[in-house]
């Protein structure tokens, strides 16, 4: 399994460098965030080993779980939906949250940062594609969101995420990562005090390739790094 993972992150680093050629990107730009949600902490270990320092949870419980049991050198990123009431077991802890959909959300952790005495880093969750299912706030109402939220003294918005739709073919999403893309250079033009528009947080396992082609600075890949997840081992 150590050298799965190990071959695994290899590929994932190599189809982000062509990507990058081909967009005449520098690969620097691009962050690869190890998705380790339902992973056993042996494999996380394994994927450090492998040189993996971003990691992506989902869920707060087993966030914090696996921060103690990994070396602190690690930036940690909360990738999946955050509730209010659960903000204050990670502030201080993570490097980036990615899912800020809402002005209370953002006020929660404002207050939570203040009491860590810190800066928290996030970034606006947009749903591009409009899918019911999913979280996120819908473009045409991105930049209020962000403007609103660049008044909180201890948080600062550092760019978008996105999670695009589960498709078989990853071209179906190449207007997603563009219209994203165009959104935040649309909203880095306006120049909004405490609010940086340097990260584009979108592409995961099946997809990754064309949002990189098309302008992410971090993908999120879990399966393509992991396998396969076993969701049993949530219950």
């Amino acid at each position: 399994m150590a050298a799965e993972i190990e071959a695994n992150l290899d590929h994932v680093r190599e189809e982000i460098r062509e990507a990058c050629k081909r967009a005449r990107r520098d690969p620097k730009e691009v962050t690869l965030i190890a998705v380790s949600k339902t992973k056993p902490i042996e494999d996380l270990r394994r994927a450090y080993a492998a040189g993996a320092r971003d990691f992506g949870e989902n869920k707060v419980q087993e966030l914090t779980g696996k921060i103690e049991q990994m070396p602190t050198d690690i930036r940690w990123h909360m990738i999946g939906h955050l509730q209010r009431n659960k903000v204050k077991y990670i502030a201080g802890k993570v490097a980036l949250i990615h899912s800020v959909d809402s002005y209370r959300l953002a006020e929660e952790i404002n207050i939570h940062a203040k009491k860590n005495n810190c800066i928290i880093p996030i970034l606006i969750e947009v749903n591009y594609a409009g899918e019911n299912s999913k979280f996120g706030i819908a473009p045409e109402e991105t930049e209020e969101l962000v403007r609103e939220i660049s008044e909180l003294e201890n948080v600062r918005i550092k760019g978008l995420m996105t999670i695009a739709p589960f498709v078989e073919n990853p071209e179906e999403n190449r207007e997603i990562f563009r219209g994203m893309k165009q959104l935040s250079v649309d909203i880095g033009r306006e120049n909004i005090d405490n609010v940086e528009m340097d990260v584009l947080s979108m592409g995961m396992t099946n997809d990754y390739i064309v949002a990189v082609e098309e302008g992410s600075t971090m993908v999120r890949v879990g399966t393509g790094i992991f396998g396969a997840r076993d969701y049993s081992r949530m219950k």
